[in-house]
């Protein structure tokens, strides 16, 4: 494998963008093929607008973050598409999430994705430069897979929940105790967080990364302080750490 197809980091860490090499698709695709075979997983995988433009008018960069657990390093990868590019789920099943997520948001076809319904948005949506929608979203229509058969029941839960979870909705198909397929729709507070936090910091990002989940408020108010930490070259105080590590354990022992 090539040490410079990727950007190797650590956590939390950055670089600039013009510091990732920009791969052909396909060897973008064996790239990510390769360290996942080689024991690493798929952390991220989403689009951006291009940082070059390599081919073509308005291709969509995408970037894989590649986490290699043993070593603590977290690999980046990057091609630019247009239209449509060959899917990693039929190799990857990790992937499959990730890139029903890119063909909504970015009008681009992963060609072989043995599944592609929405994540969010019953209709696929191109974001614009800023992070604006191109076209409104229609968010928690979708239609649902149902299993068939005598004796077959659905469950329903959600999108409405008694504890701090955020709304989503959930159909089990179940048969007697065993549960054959679940569907999940999500989306329901989508606010536009990504947009906002776009130019920060400000006085309200941190409340922004607080109140995105819940569950999880020290967890993204955490995750936002280091990417911020990262970006600034600065390393928080010791005792930041143990407030930030007994707040995280708190948090987690609640959920």
């Amino acid at each position: 494998m090539s040490a410079s197809s990727a950007l190797v980091l650590r956590n939390p860490g950055s670089a600039p963008l013009g510091d990732l090499d920009v791969l052909a698709a396909d060897e973008f695709r064996s790239r990510v093929i390769e360290e996942v075979a080689a024991g690493a997983r798929i952390s991220a995988l989403f689009g951006l607008e291009p940082w070059q433009r390599t081919r073509g008018a308005q291709p969509v960069a995408l970037v894989a973050v590649i986490a290699r657990d043993a070593p603590g390093e977290l690999a980046l990868y990057a091609t630019e598409v247009q239209g449509a590019y060959d899917s990693l789920t039929p190799a990857l099943s990790q992937a499959h999430r990730f890139e029903r997520e890119i063909a909504e948001q970015w009008n681009v076809r992963p060609e072989g994705h043995p599944w592609l319904k929405p994540v969010r948005f019953a209709l696929p949506h191109r974001v614009a430069a800023g992070g604006v929608p191109a076209e409104v979203p229609v968010i928690g229509h979708v239609d649902y897979f149902r299993v068939e058969g005598a004796e077959i029941h659905e469950v329903a839960v959600g999108p409405v929940h008694a504890g701090v979870i955020e709304p989503g909705h959930f159909r089990f198909q179940c048969h007697g105790e065993k549960v054959f397929h679940l569907e999940i729709s999500l989306g329901y507070q989508h606010r536009g967080v990504e947009r906002a936090l776009a130019g920060g910091p400000d006085k309200r990002s941190i409340h922004y990364a607080e109140t995105l989940a819940g569950d999880t408020t020290i967890g993204h108010a955490t995750a936002y302080a280091q990417v911020v930490e990262a970006l600034a070259g600065v390393e928080p105080p010791v005792r930041a750490e143990i407030v930030r590590a007994i707040a995280l354990e708190l948090e987690r022992a609640r959920g």
